[in-house]
């Protein structure tokens, strides 16, 4: 009898626990995975990661063949060195042209000393495109050479030497090590109490016996909801539910790790236990 009373304490304790500090299972590794995107086209030479390999901001990733953008390189210093050759003789027609309208007043007509400037505008202007041209052609050869934009993890790697990558669109996912955060789901009715900052505890399902501080970062404002979006026929979708059952709805809550340990590995969409701590004596 007496164990049956101890069990039925704590049961009703652990329960008093729980509506003072909502907990759930329901919670996930979360990090921001940057989508690696080349600025060029072009087929890869080089590789200097492997997959799920760790990088440092800065590092180069891969390289994209540089010879199309080196050839392109010449020809812009040449364009550049063309226009700037277009310039001078402007300017030197038109110094001699306003030199001898000085000297022999009416050996040249207005009209005429107006077109000479214009040109030396025109040379002028050439010179100001061939430059931004051959910024241009310069920012691409040195896309060829991709880097990581942070710190982070490499996965999902699937490119090899020799493989085509376009510009613009994704090649490699890196996961941001300094990003990791909890994305903790709880009920409505647990969560009316909680505010940003409060101290909570979470479990990783890979590290069970290591709980780790952190704080209630912020709660989401809103959750999909299917009832009433467009169907079949244009009609609504409504899902059937039973009147007598009101499931409370489930709130993503985001949860800031305040220091993970040396040998604890965070890894994006793996499983987390989350208790948040709203009684004033446990904060």
């Amino acid at each position: 009898m007496l164990l049956v009373l101890a069990a039925l304490c704590s049961i009703g304790w652990k329960y008093q626990q729980y509506l003072e500090q909502p907990w759930t299972r329901d919670g996930q590794v979360r990090a921001q995975v940057i989508q690696i995107t080349p600025r060029v086209t072009g087929p890869i030479v080089a590789m200097h990661v492997n997959d799920n390999a760790e990088v440092q901001s800065g590092d180069t990733l891969f390289e994209i063949d540089p010879r199309t953008y080196e050839a392109a390189l010449k020809q812009a210093e040449a364009n550049l060195a063309q226009a700037k050759s277009k310039l001078k003789k402007a300017q030197d027609d038109a110094k001699r042209g306003k030199s001898l309208h000085r000297r022999e007043p009416g050996a040249l007509s207005q009209s005429t000393l107006i077109k000479l400037d214009n040109a030396v505008e025109a040379a002028d202007a050439g010179v100001m495109v061939a430059k931004a041209a051959l910024e241009q052609v310069s920012l691409n050869l040195a896309f060829t050479q991709v880097k990581a934009p942070a710190d982070g993890f490499v996965t999902n790697l699937t490119l090899r030497t020799g493989s085509q990558v376009v510009a613009n669109q994704p090649s490699v996912a890196l996961v941001d090590r300094n990003s990791f955060w909890i994305e903790a789901f709880f009920k409505e009715t647990d969560i009316k109490d909680v505010t940003a900052g409060a101290k909570a505890v979470v479990t990783l399902m890979t590290y069970p016996d290591q709980p780790l501080e952190a704080r209630v970062e912020s709660i989401g404002y809103g959750i999909a909801h299917k009832d009433g979006s467009t169907g079949v026929e244009l009609l609504p979708n409504v899902n059937p539910n039973f009147q007598w059952i009101r499931l409370a709805q489930r709130i993503p809550v985001r949860i800031k790790l305040d220091k993970v340990p040396d040998d604890i590995q965070l890894r994006v969409g793996t499983s987390a236990s989350v208790m948040i701590i709203k009684t004033a004596q446990d904060v």
